[in-house]
């Protein structure tokens, strides 16, 4: 049970067996500090004698309450106000005038009614090179309100000196061949396989903690060999997946493992192969009918699933 559960978590994380045990105990101890109050008010709490000295209770529970009191508030001013706030401002404060989103500043925008949260968004986007073209764009802003837009449509102005520099900005995007580069706000098409976390981090959706495990999972592959691979990484959502399809390419070949030479450490290490006693199984097998020839001689071992079969086959040479 305990070697399965092991499996169970290498294969879902995509981790090394000692991770593995590592993020079981942690499981089974997050599991015990959980239910310890339960269990202690259920069944031990009922079985001890009551105190011969309630006032010492009492001075203990007062004691107690103005501890908690006090670590409330020391937690409220170390936190300060909040920057994110989702609310939208009071309809007295909200001022409906003309605005250019390319040039607005934070405060001008919350002032016309757009949440504050929404704003600093706008202003990461301009920040990375992002540019409004049209009223339209303003609602690829990722949770921009449908029903504020409308509100705000007739009051959007892209002025004559914006739509100016972002006509120099495109006639600029064209080489000397009169072919658009591939380039989009400072995010160009790059190789999957020989990029670093840099050219991750600009795409939406992705950060550096993101980008590392992505590349950890590759190169824990020996590359990828298909776009399809990139569901595979755990944590990755919708936008982050079409962001990495639209700009990760997979240009350069994986590293291939020769089957017949590998040992079951080397073959271990690979994503697609960290249960050992199927390793193991594979190396027992060739040892014993000799070297594989092919995928259809692989599908020989009644251990190995097509599934597997058809995520390793890339990554084997024969």
């Amino acid at each position: 049970m305990y070697q399965k559960i092991l499996n169970v978590l290498q294969d879902f994380f995509g981790i090394s067996r000692k991770e593995a045990r590592g993020a079981l105990m942690m499981m089974v101890f997050c599991t015990i500090l959980i239910w310890t109050p339960f269990v202690f008010r259920r069944w031990v709490l009922p079985f001890v004698p009551p105190s011969t000295h309630p006032p010492e209770m009492q001075v203990l529970d007062s004691i107690a309450a103005l501890l908690e009191k006090q670590q409330a508030l020391n937690y409220k001013s170390k936190r300060g106000p909040v920057s994110f706030d989702k609310t939208p401002m009071a309809p007295e404060r909200i001022k409906l005038v003309d605005f250019d989103p390319n040039v607005a500043t934070e405060r001008e925008l919350t002032g016309v009614g757009i949440p504050a949260f929404i704003a600093k968004r706008i202003e990461r986007f301009r920040s990375k090179g992002g540019k409004f073209r049209r009223r339209e764009d303003l609602l690829k802003i990722y949770d921009f309100p449908a029903d504020l837009y409308a509100r705000l449509e007739r009051h959007i102005v892209i002025t004559l000196e914006t739509a100016g520099e972002i006509r120099k900005e495109n006639v600029s995007k064209v080489n000397s061949h009169g072919f658009a580069s591939k380039q989009t706000d400072n995010k160009r098409v790059f190789d999957i396989n020989q990029c670093d976390t840099t050219a991750l981090i600009r795409l939406k959706g992705i950060g550096s903690k993101l980008a590392q495990r992505i590349l950890k999972f590759r190169d824990g592959l020996g590359g990828f060999h298909s776009t399809d691979q990139f569901a595979e990484v755990y944590g990755l959502d919708s936008l982050a997946l079409s962001e990495l399809r639209q700009y990760a390419k997979v240009n350069s070949p994986v590293k291939k493992i020769n089957i017949n030479e590998a040992t079951v450490a080397e073959l271990s290490q690979h994503s697609y192969l960290k249960n050992r006693k199927l390793v193991q199984i594979l190396i027992n097998y060739r040892n014993e009918h000799g070297p594989f020839r092919s995928l259809e001689e692989l599908r020989k071992v009644k251990a190995v699933d097509e599934t597997t079969i058809q995520k390793i086959g890339p990554y084997l040479s024969f």
